[in-house]
């Protein structure tokens, strides 16, 4: 993976740091350009898909998004698992503070074996295509009991060259507040790592969990590509 060495330059105690004070971080230019290109031609690649999923048909959205099929492409394959392993350490943290069962694995493989013995085989790893006026719904990609808390999202379109529009959207809800919405700035091979469902967050009585929902607002103008790292797999 030597177009992602910056995963081992990276300060990951200030990116935990984010996690825990607003449920994500972002890793700027994660991948270089050449490679955000090469990602985004593997849509049109049907042999690399199981499933394309138009969102108008399903309230989703509006727009397409494709899942690969295993075997995942070596550099999706790497990347999940490269991430996986800074990750997993929060995602424990996480899930003790508020009380949810399992614990993770040390490594994806070990973590994806437990998945699969549950009947999730599915792999979900995906690209997301919006042309003009696409948008995607605020949503949670929840796929069956074994749920890893943490996802990460690549832009592999530059904003404002290749697209307008088209910003990342992050809301939580606490308990007994109105919802708070975030717009996440990304460039071009920029990473957003951020919660799927819950995250803990310190109140006066320990902690408590806040729910959060991702989505991407109205394509302008052009086309946004995005590749979706999801550390579990679907039923």
């Amino acid at each position: 993976m030597d177009d992602c060495n910056k995963l081992q330059t990276i300060s990951w105690p200030s990116i935990y740091q984010g996690l825990d004070n607003q449920g994500y971080s972002v890793i700027d230019r994660l991948l270089p350009p050449h490679l955000c290109q090469s990602l985004a031609e593997y849509y049109d690649n049907d042999q690399l898909f199981r499933s394309q999923v138009t969102m108008a048909r399903h309230g989703f959205g509006s727009g397409e998004y494709r899942y690969f099929q295993y075997p995942l492409p070596d550099v999706i394959a790497q990347l999940r698992r490269a991430l996986y392993v800074p990750l997993v350490d929060i995602a424990n943290r996480w899930q003790c503070a508020m009380r949810l069962a399992p614990h993770f694995p040390a490594i994806h493989d070990d973590f994806i074996a437990h998945c699969h013995q549950a009947g999730q085989c599915k792999p979900t790893p995906l690209i997301l295509r919006y042309g003009l006026n696409d948008y995607n719904c605020l949503h949670q990609d929840l796929y069956g009991d074994w749920i890893f808390p943490l996802q990460v999202v690549i832009l592999l379109s530059e904003p404002n060259v290749d697209f307008t529009g088209g910003e990342f959207i992050l809301t939580e809800q606490r308990p007994r507040m109105q919802s708070r919405a975030e717009v996440v700035p990304l460039k071009q091979g920029d990473a957003c790592i951020f919660a799927v469902y819950y995250r803990p967050v310190q109140g006066s009585r320990g902690y408590y969990r806040v729910n959060m929902r991702h989505g991407v607002s109205r394509i302008r103008s052009g086309q946004r590509h995005t590749l979706g790292i999801i550390f579990h797999d679907a039923k």
